[in-house]
């Protein structure tokens, strides 16, 4: 083969391997993308409709009633499985902490390189499910609930973000993105229905609010 035609196939060559490398990099996972897809804002609507209306009683709660970050597989915990499944380029060591990667917090858009600077959500918050029939589960559902990577219940976001939040539900806080609120309720209505766990008057008000965009 002439040379001039191998260095234009290398070249050509090259330059379709920077086009996927950046085209992979563009569509690289964020947390957003890795939640469990939550049901449709039709599906939510509906599901919402069906939930018990109750008061909260936050009496006899406790965080520790709540195992979690249970062990998943091999010395991984739960965490450590969202850590990974939601950041991207992550490595971990021998113990199954992240070393390096990043992540993006779908709540208010940030991104950090540090898995220090990262919380996992409980979207539905520990204190929120027993105030509204959790307190009345065996440790092993309430345990189950606490470490669930099949609902969209665990998602990685900002550390002071996810503390600001604290056990408040949709009627008194949201996440600052707006683009990220449909996402949001209808991920809170799927693990509220799926538990079978209530909802306040203020909570159901402002849920039906945001479904109506969804």
């Amino acid at each position: 083969m002439p040379r001039f035609y191998a260095r234009r196939r290398l070249s050509v060559a090259a330059a379709a391997t920077a086009l996927i490398s950046s085209v992979a990099l563009f569509n690289a996972p964020t947390a957003s993308a890795a939640l469990p897809t939550p049901v449709s804002g039709a599906t939510a609507r509906s599901y919402l409709a069906s939930l018990t209306v109750a008061t909260e009683d936050r009496t006899g709660y406790n965080r520790d009633l709540f195992p979690h970050w249970i062990t998943q597989s091999g010395s991984c915990n739960t965490r450590e499985v969202v850590l990974k499944r939601d950041g991207t380029n992550v490595q971990q060591d021998s113990s199954c902490a992240a070393t390096s990667g990043s992540w993006y917090s779908p709540y208010d858009g940030a991104t950090w390189s540090a898995a220090s600077d990262v919380d996992i959500d409980h979207l539905v918050p520990l204190a929120e499910a027993w105030d509204s029939g959790a307190d009345s589960w065996t440790t092993s559902r309430r345990q189950s609930f606490a470490n669930d990577l099949t609902r969209p219940q665990l998602i990685a976001v900002t550390d002071n973000v996810n503390q600001a939040k604290g056990d408040q539900d949709p009627a008194t806080w949201m996440p600052s993105r707006t683009a990220y609120r449909c996402t949001y309720v209808r991920a809170w209505v799927q693990v509220k229905y799926y538990y079978g766990l209530s909802v306040d008057s203020a909570e159901k008000s402002a849920l039906q609010n945001h479904l109506a965009n969804c």
